[in-house]
């Protein structure tokens, strides 16, 4: 299999590398034995002397591991990727196996050693472990499985899991003959774990051939692939002979013997991967071979960054190797090939008590360093984080920085500026251990290997290859695949597809996940259960969202005088959860278990299964979402409202005439008012305008139908606000069409020679409050303001604009409103179902941060154009009005969520105003707003029943009929945490998060906030880890399926302007990502957090859909590319410098790149190709809420640092991570909960 199938060592995470190779595996006994960490290395005295060092390093290259407990799997091969990738950082489900003694893990798994092979750890055999001139010792298993790929199993090797790997030997696959009980993790469908068994790059060493069985079967395992079958022999020090660039051994052939040092973990040790610890080049953390002193042979496979060839061999070994199995969840991104270890279902299980070989974890080499791996005194085990390693050929001990060729250190003493604490990583710079010395990362810090080497190249640079990582677009692609189409609503605690997957709803009893989605389908039974998973229970619901083609528009549902049956003690709607009895005369309420009588005018008999007879022509009994019409019970002060009214209020000062706003606004209200929103069942808009124009006074105008000119009325007394108009100020746009355009042209002539730079905005809002008073009418001003308002007036600012305060405790002080005047406007606006969307055209600093409280309190938005010129903004600002206001809106409307007995909502996160603890009010909510509910228990919930949620909204609608619109959910209880972690939704989780964290930015500092996002992410993964896989080593990180993008996702939101930014930003950018961050909905969320990055050098011209996109780093930017990466808020395009010729001039009409004039570009040029890209972008901007600004560059230009800031993957320029540091990182805090 080609070589690189493995992907290249990672690069990325060479820095650390030598640390991780420790935490590669845990030491031989160490593994088996301590059940801790593994002890310091010193513990082991051979290790530590330092003579041995060379030996021992050198795992032989294709030797069997020797000894060796015989692996478990872990489970599924997401843990083996992850391993593979992770080399040291071993996530995975080793617990409790992992250092415990030779016994036999506590998993069942402990199969019957293979024979021959010493179920337990072998004992140190000294240092020959190393040297494997001794004997060989008996294969462990892991090799077996290396031997003969298990059939990959058709799903991809993983087990059947639907929802994931399955662990090797996870039920469903059988596990091979002489197998060890697989471990299977309780949950194994969903997790990932990284092994280093499998990672590429670790050499699993076949079990040596006479060893025991080779494979499960008993026959001998195929040869490795790349080996022709038989194996090199081994070489002094049991270093295969072969080199890095030959093959690997077959796994049956018989392999050199391993170095078994005494206390070394025998290759394979549980948990590592055979032979080579996992994620450590195979010697324990050293790269095999490489005596200290001595280049560094190439390892077979061991080194992430080396690329090997066994890696290639490795099947499923590294992470970014595509293993062609792969399993389900399991590999990180790729496919394993089968045959290895945990890769199949059907392979053979590690041994009893061998750990599946871990694949190395992500970056970190298993084998010493890890904590939770070593084991006391595992023999041959690194140190201990914070241990010097005593022994001399020890890799260097997590946190060391990896030593240069590791060989040479015999004893190696902690590397400078490795942390020693750290376990397992590599310190990394920017503070991530591990991160340090990143660059470093050429293999695992070994060189690349020699003939390996041209392998990856440069993959040898890293430890870990992100590639092999999870990655978003292969999990999108991968749930587009197996959950897109038909998503039918009919049971309790169904996981939705993912937002990005395109899906057609059948609702059938809940609501669809568009409106309502839950981050836990299957809910703990107690708070306390809750409280140790550590994963928050929350709702985030959109209830306006659009429906795809092919949905149903809720229905609305009309009781007439009867108006809506609800139950008489919780007031909980009638719904398909409601249980009729009594032949028909009573219901009983799921949530309250409250019956109440039947209202006579809606009794109807039941049917011999208790179901209403009539229940397929009643939407309420059948659909999970449906409205009804309210009676007067429901309206403000019991009176039908009047139908809503947009009141446009433009700023009419220098500023904003000097660049055009004024006459642009006017120029285009025409085509705006066509796109005024239109109801459900209507043919037109029946919603009315006004418009108001301000300076340092406010101008209303009267545009009645019937004048022949409209006419302006002055209020000068901005203290005292009040409407001059009664009649003719809100009027139907197509009846007062005439005045409306005669007011468009006056405008730009009455205001065309203005001098007022001083501005007001608190009275201006006042006034269209005022209107919308006197109409009695709910509705939404849209008001245009360009500059900080500091005419004497109510609502008068300061300039307070200091950005250095940016990032640090201060922040909070310019990040909270500065007086509370805008508040109380906003709260006043509440009351009257009024809500405001403020467009800012600032040149300076306008106080977001305080005038934006209008916009949060009402339910509306800010939009902001600094530096707007008409000629290169006005279409982007067009644009925007336009999709603002033809989008499904509600006014006036209240939000309240009812559930079953035993939980209750308790905090909110959104744009709305609350004025007491159980109803929302929204002045107004549109499709693509949503709000964050966490729901947390109050009480015990019965395992064997469902929970069930209502969310209830009483708006007006946009043609004034006053709607309850209803959502229904049900969701599963548990009593266990392995269903739980079954069930989560990545996307609603990271959104409710990303909301939370923007509110308590406001009470803490950003250092806290980031500290308790990680804190929490590394409990999820912790609990996990802890309760929900089997004990393998500790060094391996294993995700959840469902949160196998988790470390990336908090990366990103760690990384985001909203929570990160700094005085690299100004105060009102950061106002602004704040603002926005609380309002988006889940379909906006997934990409503002992590870019597409699109790449459109290689488009088709025939084709219509978009590009594939791909990961978003630098790594996947080559020089003669074209990129699009865009976030919602942001649109980059980027031209590599070597660019095709035909490229530039079929899309841009020119003959190179330096002819582009940037700054007011747009693609001109009439051809297929140039069209075809045109496309792309409009298809970008459809999907967006809101119309980006183009921003385009050339490679080397000076926005290239700004372009480069939305490579999330990538470390940042302020130093934070890159997405493999973050690995290593989160796999410590995991560690260091766990320990």
């Amino acid at each position: 299999m080609n070589p690189n199938m493995y992907g290249p060592p990672p690069t990325q995470f060479q820095p650390q590398p030598p640390q991780q190779q420790q935490y590669a595996a845990p030491p031989p006994g160490a593994a088996l034995g301590a059940p801790g960490g593994w002890p310091p290395q010193q513990q082991q005295p051979q290790q530590q002397q330092p003579s041995q060092p060379p030996q021992q390093q050198q795992p032989q290259y294709g030797a069997p591991p020797t000894s060796s407990a015989p692996q478990t799997y872990l489970n599924g091969n997401y843990q083996q990727q992850l391993a593979t990738s992770m080399g040291g950082l071993n996530m995975g489900g080793a617990g409790a196996g992992a250092g415990v003694p030779a016994p036999p893990l506590k998993i069942a798994q402990q199969a019957p050693a293979p024979t021959g092979q010493a179920a337990q750890p072998l004992p140190p055999t000294g240092f020959n472990q190393f040297n494997s001139n001794a004997a060989p010792l008996p294969p462990t298993n892991n090799n077996n499985s290396f031997g003969a790929p298990p059939p990959p199993s058709a799903n991809g090797g993983a087990g059947a899991y639907a929802n994931g790997p399955t662990p090797v030997g996870a039920p469903g696959s059988a596990p091979p003959p002489r197998t060890i009980t697989p471990q299977s993790v309780a949950s194994g469908i969903n997790q990932m774990s990284l092994n280093s068994g499998h990672l590429a790059g670790l050499p699993h060493m076949p079990p040596p051939k006479s060893a025991a069985p080779q494979n499960a079967a008993g026959a001998a395992p195929p040869p490795a692939l790349g080996a022709p079958g038989a194996q090199p022999a081994a070489g002094p020090f049991g270093v295969s002979t072969s080199r890095p660039g030959q093959p690997l051994l077959p796994p049956g052939a018989g392999a050199p013997p391993t170095f078994t040092q005494a206390g070394l973990p025998p290759q394979s040790q549980p948990g590592l991967p055979p032979m080579q610890q996992a994620g450590l080049p195979q010697q324990s953390g050293l790269p095999p071979m490489q005596q200290p002193g001595l280049p560094p042979q190439p390892q077979p496979g061991a080194a992430f960054g080396a690329p090997q060839q066994q890696q290639q061999q490795q099947p499923g070994a590294s992470f970014g190797a595509p293993q062609q199995q792969q399993q389900p969840g399991a590999q990180f991104g790729a496919p394993q090939p089968g045959g290895y270890p945990g890769s199949y279902p059907g392979g053979p299980p590690p041994l009893p008590g061998q750990q599946p070989a871990a694949t190395p974890q992500f970056g970190a080499p298993q084998t010493a360093g890890y904590p939770g791996q070593h084991q006391p005194g595992a023999p041959g085990y690194p140190p201990q984080p914070g241990q010097q390693p005593a022994a001399p050929g020890y890799p260097p001990q997590p946190g060391y920085p990896p030593q240069t060729g590791q060989q040479s250190m015999p004893g190696y003493p902690p590397q400078p500026g490795q942390q020693p604490g750290a376990p397992g990583y590599p310190p990394q710079p920017g503070g991530y251990p591990g991160q340090a010395g990143q660059q470093q990362r050429p293999g695992f810090n070994q060189p690349p290997m020699p003939g390996a080497g041209n392998m990856y190249q440069q993959a040898p640079q890293r430890r870990l290859d992100p590639d092999q990582m999870p990655n978003p677009i292969q999990v999108m692609i991968e749930n587009q695949r197996l959950a897109g189409g038909p998503f039918v609503t009919n049971q309790p605690g169904l996981l939705p597809p993912m937002v990005t997957t395109k899906f057609v709803v059948h609702d059938q009893g809940n609501s669809s996940p568009r409106f309502l989605r839950s981050s836990l389908y299957c809910i703990p039974n107690t708070g306390d259960l809750l409280k140790t998973t550590a994963l928050p229970l929350t709702l985030n619901i959109s209830p306006l969202a659009r429906t795809v083609e092919g949905e149903l528009e809720p229905p609305i549902v009309n009781f007439g005088d009867m108006g809506p049956i609800r139950c008489n003690r919780c007031k909980a709607y009638m719904s398909p959860n409601m249980q009729f009895v009594d032949a028909g005369r009573r219901f009983q309420c799921l949530m309250c278990k409250v019956s109440s009588e039947v209202h006579p005018d809606y009794h109807q008999h039941l049917d011999h299964t208790g179901q209403r007879v009539d229940k397929h022509e009643r939407p309420e009994l059948l659909l999970g979402t449906y409205e009804f019409l309210a009676t007067k019970d429901y309206c403000r002060n019991n009176v039908q409202p009047e139908v809503p009214a947009f009141i446009f209020i433009i700023d009419v000062s220098y500023n904003t005439v000097k660049s055009g706003l004024v006459h642009l606004l006017c120029a285009q209200i025409k085509n705006i008012l066509k796109h005024l929103p239109v109801d459900q069942g209507q043919d037109k808009s029946k919603v009315r305008v006004g418009f108001i124009t301000y300076n340092s006074t406010v101008h209303f105008y009267n545009i009645k139908s019937n004048l022949a000119q409209p006419q302006m009325m002055v209020v000068g007394d901005v203290q005292e606000m009040f409407m001059p108009l009664l009649d003719g100020f809100l009027c139907h746009p197509e009846e007062s069409a005439a005045v409306i355009d005669a007011l468009m042209e006056e405008i730009p002539r009455m205001f065309a020679d203005t001098k007022e730079t001083e501005t007001i905005l608190y009275p201006a809002i006042q006034a269209g409050l005022e209107a919308l008073k006197a109409s009695n009418a709910a509705g939404k001003l849209l008001v245009f303001n360009s500059t900080l308002p500091i005419a004497e007036a109510p609502g008068k600012l300061k300039n307070r604009d200091d950005r250095k305060l940016l990032g640090t405790d201060k922040e909070k002080t310019v990040l909270t409103p500065q007086v509370t005047v805008y508040n109380t406007l906003g709260q006043e606006c509440v009351q009257q179902g009024c809500s405001v969307d403020l467009f800012l055209f600032n040149n300076a600093y306008i106080d977001i941060a305080t005038i934006g409280q209008v916009a949060r309190l009402t339910g509306g938005e800010v939009y902001k154009y600094t530096y707007f010129q008409a000629d290169v903004d006005g279409q982007r600002l067009i644009e925007d009005i336009i999709k603002n206001v033809s989008r499904p809106i509600a006014f006036d409307a209240v939000m309240r969520v009812r559930t079953s007995a035993g939980i209750r909502p308790t905090e909110f996160f959104g744009h709305f105003f609350m004025s007491n603890t159980t109803d929302v009010e929204l002045a107004s909510i549109d499709a693509t707003k949503s709000i964050s509910i966490e729901i947390k228990h109050d009480d015990k919930l019965p395992p064997e029943e469902n929970i069930y949620v209502q969310v209830a909204l009483l708006y007006t609608s946009c043609s004034g009929q006053r709607r309850l619109r209803v959502l229904n959910l049900a969701l599963r209880v548990t009593t266990t945490i392995a269903d739980v972690f079954k069930s989560c939704d990545l996307d609603a989780i990271m959104l409710f998060f990303a909301k939370q964290a923007c509110f308590k930015l406001m009470e803490h500092s950003p250092k806290q906030v980031k500290d308790n996002i990680i804190h929490r992410s590394a409990q999820i993964l912790a609990c996990y880890r802890k309760h929900c896989t089997s004990p393998t080593s500790a060094g391996q990180l294993i995700l959840p399926e469902c949160l196998k993008l988790l470390p990336l996702y908090v990366s990103c939101l760690l990384k985001n302007d909203a929570i990160s930014g700094g005085s690299d930003m100004t105060l009102d950018d950061r106002s602004f990502v704040i603002q926005f961050v609380l309002s988006m909905d889940l379909n906006m969320s997934v990409n503002f957090l992590y870019p597409r990055f699109i790449p459109i050098h290689n488009v088709s011209a025939e084709e219509t859909e978009l590009p594939t996109p791909v990961r978003c780093t630098h790594e996947k930017i080559t020089e003669d590319g074209a990129y699009i990466l865009e976030n919602g808020v942001h649109l980059f395009i980027w031209l590599g410098q070597s660019l095709s010729q035909n490229f530039v001039q079929s899309v841009f009409g020119v003959q190179g790149l330096q002819q582009l004039a940037l700054e007011r570009f747009n693609i001109t040029a009439e051809t297929p190709l140039a069209r075809r890209i045109t496309d792309i972008l409009e298809q970008i901007m459809h999907q967006r809420t809101r119309y980006m600004r183009i921003t385009w560059l050339r490679q080397n230009d000076k926005l290239e640092s700004v372009f480069r800031h939305f490579l999330i993957e990538d470390r940042g320029t302020d130093g934070s991570a890159s997405y493999v540091d973050f690995l290593c990182h989160m796999h410590k805090e995991i560690k260091d909960l766990l320990s």
